[in-house]
């Protein structure tokens, strides 16, 4: 059996007791341990060990209670043990968690209409993941660039692929191949080739790189990992006429701005036209692991048996549990509490952003929203944990915050305190280009609560 630790904590001494009531053992979680231990070192985690959640909530080992604005980084749209869900998942675990797609099973057809209700597309694959689902969407637009059979002619098969600048779309061989930062890539080159990056939002890069080889055009509708940055209107018309014109596919990757987070069911929706792909996966199951490829009757008429699969992907509670998610978002109407709320958390951030000069820039709507900073967020983060909040930083500089659709006005109210609190409290650390020496630093001219404090 393992030993284990004990930690000494000081119990409060009532006023007017005499003596001191003896130190309580308490016993440490052999969690860190373990993990330490037996799990590869993929993570810079935390050392807090959260145990459950209620709604906009989770709790840690100690009992320590946390307003979460990171959602498991955009997954727990519902939050966390949403009484819908969590009837769903017991009813359905005791019938049958998995049967194989060799067989249909009672909630896979109906899911996949619903989400063809939403997204305007006509047909669905389901995955375990969005990286997987992007490679199938990758398989999907190399197997449409290839010449029919029974063409007249014999043209070329189309190969090439073209992503964006700044964009992540997961961790598989493909995936990885049209994601952009460097520090995931290079450790694994090389990777699938045929892959072109275009700087987002420039048309006329695109414009340049586009011609009849190209078999996909790939980008995430809102750039999530890369800092909260949307595609523009004109970008996306402009990437949906040259796809059409050059027999490509357009593949949104909606992964973590679509089934409702921006306030709309696919972030797409905002323009006039549609992708001939799209791909989702976080919330879509509540928190289980379940993604999708969605597309079009011309696509989908590419397709036949086995040419793609997959084992787990689409089982009955799994599918089950999105299906009542779906319904959640439309029984509740969280679309319209994603927009209202989003306003209050902008209006919020905003005027934050008039009180530190720091804050460069704020980007996002819905549940999904992005605050720019001049120095690196990584001590906002850890400063927020300690008071209580939840959120994350990408790209060095970027605090990211992805609520649940659920989010009530008191808890915009509260997130904003919390913030505000963390911005005025956390010292200040210069990107290294703009301070040699890297420490941390408290100027002036960069934080007016700074100043006061060090005046108190």
């Amino acid at each position: 059996m393992r030993k284990l630790k004990t930690i000494r904590v000081s119990a409060s001494v009532p006023r007017g007791s005499r003596k001191r009531p003896a130190a309580k053992p308490v016993r440490q979680l052999p969690a860190l341990g373990d993990a330490d231990q037996f799990l590869l070192p993929t993570y810079k985690r935390s050392s807090i060990v959260l145990t459950h959640g209620r709604g906009a909530y989770v709790f840690d080992s100690t009992g320590k209670k946390y307003l979460d604005f990171l959602g498991g980084i955009a997954v727990n749209a519902l939050g966390h043990a949403h009484p819908r869900i969590v009837k769903t998942i017991r009813r359905e675990s005791a019938r049958a968690i998995h049967f194989s797609n060799l067989f249909h099973n009672e909630f896979q057809g109906p899911l996949a209409r619903k989400l063809a209700e939403w997204s305007g597309l006509d047909r669905v694959f389901f995955s375990n993941s969005g990286t997987e689902a992007i490679d199938g969407a990758l398989k999907l637009a190399r197997l449409c660039g290839r010449p029919a059979e029974g063409a007249a002619a014999n043209p070329q098969a189309k190969t090439r692929i073209l992503a964006m600048q700044n964009s992540f779309h997961g961790r598989t061989f493909g995936a990885l191949s049209v994601t952009a930062t460097e520090k995931y890539r290079t450790p694994f080159a090389p990777l699938v080739p045929g892959v072109q990056f275009v700087e987002f939002n420039d048309v006329a890069d695109l414009e340049s790189k586009c011609d009849e080889t190209v078999c996909a055009i790939v980008l995430e509708t809102i750039q999530g990992e890369g800092g909260i940055f949307p595609v523009s209107e004109e970008f996306w018309e402009r990437a949906r006429a040259l796809a059409s014109k050059h027999g490509a596919l357009l593949i949104a990757d909606e992964i973590q701005c679509g089934l409702g987070r921006t306030g709309r069911y696919f972030a797409y929706q905002r323009f006039p036209s549609k992708p001939d792909v799209a791909v989702i996966a976080k919330p879509l199951a509540a928190g289980l692991p379940l993604g999708a490829i969605l597309t079009g009757n011309a696509v989908a008429s590419r397709v036949s048996p086995g040419l793609h699969g997959t084992t787990f992907g689409g089982g009955p509670m799994i599918c089950a549990v999105a299906l009542e998610f779906l319904r959640i978002v439309e029984d509740q109407k969280l679309l319209e509490n994603i927009r209202e709320r989003g306003q209050e958390i902008r209006a919020g951030l905003e005027k934050l952003k008039s009180r530190f000069d720091f804050i460069k820039e704020v980007r996002g709507e819905g549940c999904m929203f992005g605050v720019e900073l001049a120095v690196e967020g990584g001590p906002f983060v850890a400063e927020a944990l300690k008071l209580g909040l939840l959120i994350n930083c990408t790209h060095d500089f970027t605090i990211r915050l992805l609520p649940p659709f659920l989010i009530s006005k008191a808890q915009v109210r509260e997130f904003l305190h919390l913030l505000e609190k963390v911005l005025s409290e956390t010292p200040r650390v210069l990107p290294a280009a703009e301070s040699s020496s890297s420490k941390l630093s408290l100027p002036a001219a960069m934080s007016a609560a700074a100043t006061a404090r060090g005046r108190r």
